[in-house]
């Protein structure tokens, strides 16, 4: 587990950001003629951090840079990774055009912000490296057509502790990024990824998804509806994140599945079912369970040990209400209490 720093957190700079950065300091090499020691670029919303060059290289009408990837205090699993762009000129107009070298994926499923069969890169790191190249061209006199690579070494490797495969996004890494910043332990970049796997299930036609608190529950669920890997969200802790999405994006039918305690707390009306952001009420399980022993507990696992299944069942069935009651109408659902190794212990729903 990242242990997370003492004192305030550090904010750190997208891969879109650093990419953005190598491509303004591989067309002053292009058009300039050398490399800057440093790279200032503007971000969407008006910072403006300098970024040093990792990397250089340059040859007859190319010139690229690279730049290692600072995450600040987030346990972003591209920090340290060196994010390189070629700048080539193209001959016959086209314009800025966008490729993906090693280590960067290619879009292979529909929902996403970029086509099938194109390089993920997103629309805002597009833009900003767009900008540049018409800033810069006009500066230098020169034509804006520039066949843009971005290449990450060993992207491929790390993509696989991401959620691209199941995005389908193939062969590497995605070059994201809005703003431009990390912020650090920040909820928005997991909370995209569900939106994501939202739009990817709903363009492949998916009419059944599944959202889990973790990967034992994932694995349970699965086996038990026989979802493909594009219908299973990776919901985590986000239960409200998924649903409140989900409410303005319906899927015909959605599981949620977890473990005794998370499923209570979403029982209990709480749509943030990390540790540190919601707790059981053990007063109110008591009374929802009609066991007065449960007052008493400590955990809902300690519950459920109290109770047995018949409070698992309580759970369920409340989960279920608290869900349709918040998020139904054009949706179904259903809620699969787990435990810890995977057996399925309560069922409600469709």
């Amino acid at each position: 587990m990242t242990r997370k720093p003492d004192g305030p957190l550090r904010r750190g700079w997208t891969t879109g950001a650093c990419a953005t950065a190598a491509t303004r300091a591989a067309l002053l090499r292009l058009w300039g003629g050398s490399f800057p020691k440093d790279v200032q670029i503007t971000l969407p919303k008006g910072e403006v951090p300098v970024f040093a060059l990792a990397h250089t290289d340059a040859g007859d009408g190319w010139a690229e840079v690279g730049i290692t990837k600072d995450a600040g205090d987030d346990p972003d699993v591209t920090h340290g990774a060196l994010i390189i762009v070629r700048v080539a000129q193209s001959a016959g107009g086209g314009g800025v055009t966008f490729h993906a070298g090693e280590g960067v994926g290619m879009v292979t499923k529909a929902g996403l912000p970029i086509g099938v069969g194109e390089p993920a890169i997103n629309p805002v790191p597009r833009q900003m490296m767009t900008a540049q190249v018409e800033e810069l061209a006009a500066e230098f006199g020169q034509p804006a057509d520039i066949a843009i690579t971005v290449s990450i070494p060993g992207g491929a490797q790390i993509a696989q502790k991401t959620w691209n495969p199941r995005l389908g996004i193939l062969g590497g890494l995605s070059v994201l990024g809005t703003t431009g910043i990390v912020r650090p332990f920040s909820c928005a970049a997991w909370i995209a990824s569900i939106h994501r796997g939202v739009d990817v299930a709903r363009a492949d036609g998916v009419h059944h998804v599944a959202g889990c608190t973790g990967s034992t529950s994932e694995a349970a669920v699965q086996k038990l509806m026989g979802l493909p890997d594009h219908a299973m969200l990776d919901m985590g802790d986000f239960a409200g994140g998924m649903l409140k999405y989900l409410k303005r994006h319906p899927v015909p039918r959605v599981t949620i599945g977890g473990g005794i305690g998370k499923l209570t707390k979403l029982a209990q009306g709480a749509l943030d079912l990390h540790s540190g952001r919601s707790q059981v009420d053990f007063q109110a399980l008591a009374v929802m369970c009609g066991d007065p022993r449960l007052a008493q507990a400590n955990t809902a696992l300690q519950a459920y040990e109290i109770a047995g299944k018949p409070m698992a069942q309580a759970v369920a069935d409340r989960a279920l209400a608290v869900v349709q009651t918040g998020f139904g109408g054009e949706m179904q659902f259903d809620i699969v209490v787990i435990d810890r190794a995977g057996t399925i212990l309560a069922r409600a729903g469709a």
